[in-house]
């Protein structure tokens, strides 16, 4: 249960922030489509105040979580900061449960789908009278 104090915290969060801010749970993220230097210059500007916010609310970002995707296959990849500290590049981050890469490619999710799938086949026993009700109820809701 928060406090009214720790609800009106969180709430002022996306406050002068010109950027996408989406919060869902205990993860924040921070999107911006990039086409001018300006755009550039944004998203640091809304880093530095998503920081300024979380000293004034003491309360932290994780930063060794903290990382940057960058999409597109010709994205110069500028290194960005929260306070100090210079965020980590990733090319592939899970989002929701979904795997994003940097070319927005499903590859990698499918082969994370079809693994997890064989893993629940593998478990379950080679029988059919078995392995149909089991792959019916375990496999099939992770391919869908």
């Amino acid at each position: 249960m928060w406090s009214g104090l720790d609800k009106w915290s969180v709430c002022d969060l996306d406050d002068g922030i010109q950027c996408i801010l989406t919060k869902f749970a205990d993860d924040t993220d921070l999107s911006k489509t990039m086409g001018t230097l300006e755009g550039r210059d944004t998203l640091q500007e809304d880093l530095d105040r998503l920081e300024e916010w979380a000293n004034k609310s003491f309360m932290k970002f994780t930063k060794d979580k903290c990382k940057v995707l960058h999409l597109k296959k010709h994205n110069p990849g500028v290194q960005r900061s929260l306070g100090s500290t210079w965020l980590g590049s990733s090319s592939v981050e899970r989002e929701l449960g979904v795997l994003v890469d940097n070319k927005l490619n499903m590859s990698e999710q499918c082969a994370a789908v079809a693994k997890k799938a064989n893993s629940c086949i593998s478990k379950g026993i080679r029988d059919k009278e078995v392995t149909i009700p089991l792959y019916s109820v375990l496999v099939r809701p992770h391919l869908e």
